[in-house]
């Protein structure tokens, strides 16, 4: 059987373009990609792409305070020890700023807030008022201190991908509040920190990753300073505070959209 040359050529542009359109369609425009899924809850702003994960940690935000600023004013009344005084001082003040800040972002993105804590929120603050001595101190702690624990590297993931300038200033406003109030709460003696840890693995059954372990009586080789060379001149600074403590001084928040009058 011969075939016409231009059959040939005819064909051979037709696989062409089925080739180009083909990704086109399975992959820049199907549901259940992550672009999709990102386009699929993102509304435009004056401030940038608002994406149901920058409204995921607004709401976050504003439910840490609802009940941690409250948990901190009950250690506050009840002061069973300097310390746990010192974390509930932390709470309140951090969350009474953060609060401020969560509303103004709130009200400029036009995102309902919630003013209540959730179920399981209002769970631990019951606990905690039904504890009483050590067992009240262990509880205080430990509970605040896991759910610093857990929100930390989300607002570190939103802060990274986040296209919203409002959103990008709260998760830093927020990353600064809960490192400082990790470090009060661990300043406490209290952190059970075995139980951190084996909550952090409960769920996963990734292999462990990185340098193997020490072998016992052999010295591990000094590492040399990381260091510019050369005659470079440099203006700035570490950051300001001991270790173990944080600087948490800032700028007031600019009340545009009014909802502190």
């Amino acid at each position: 059987m011969r075939i016409n040359g231009t059959a040939l050529l005819v064909a051979a542009i037709v696989v062409t373009l089925g080739a180009i359109a083909f990704p086109m369609w399975s992959y820049a425009d199907r549901l259940g990609t992550g672009q999709a899924n990102v386009a699929a809850g993102t509304v435009n702003t004056q401030w940038g792409p608002l994406t149901a994960a920058d409204r995921d940690l607004i709401v976050r935000v504003r439910l840490a305070g609802l009940w941690e600023l409250p948990a901190g004013q009950q250690a506050v009344e009840r002061a069973p020890s300097q310390a746990i005084k010192e974390a509930g001082d932390h709470l309140i003040v951090g969350h009474t700023d953060l609060d401020k800040r969560v509303r103004i972002v709130a009200a400029q993105l036009g995102v309902a807030l919630p003013n209540q804590p959730n179920e399981q929120q209002q769970g631990w603050l019951q606990e905690m008022t039904a504890a009483t001595g050590a067992e009240y101190e262990y509880k205080f702690v430990n509970l605040l201190r896991s759910a610093h624990g857990k929100i930390f590297p989300a607002i570190g993931t939103v802060r990274n991908s986040t296209r919203n300038t409002l959103v990008r200033q709260l998760a830093s406003d927020a990353n600064q509040t809960v490192l400082d109030h990790i470090t009060v709460l661990e300043k406490t003696g209290r952190v059970d920190f075995d139980a951190i840890a084996n909550d952090a693995v409960a769920t996963t059954t990734a292999s462990p990753t990185g340098p193997s372990a020490p072998i016992p009586g052999q010295v591990a080789p000094s590492a040399p300073a990381a260091e510019a060379t050369g005659d470079i001149g440099t203006t700035s600074r570490p950051s300001p505070g001991a270790p173990g403590t944080v600087n948490t001084n800032r700028p007031d928040p600019q009340d545009s959209a009014g909802v502190l009058e």
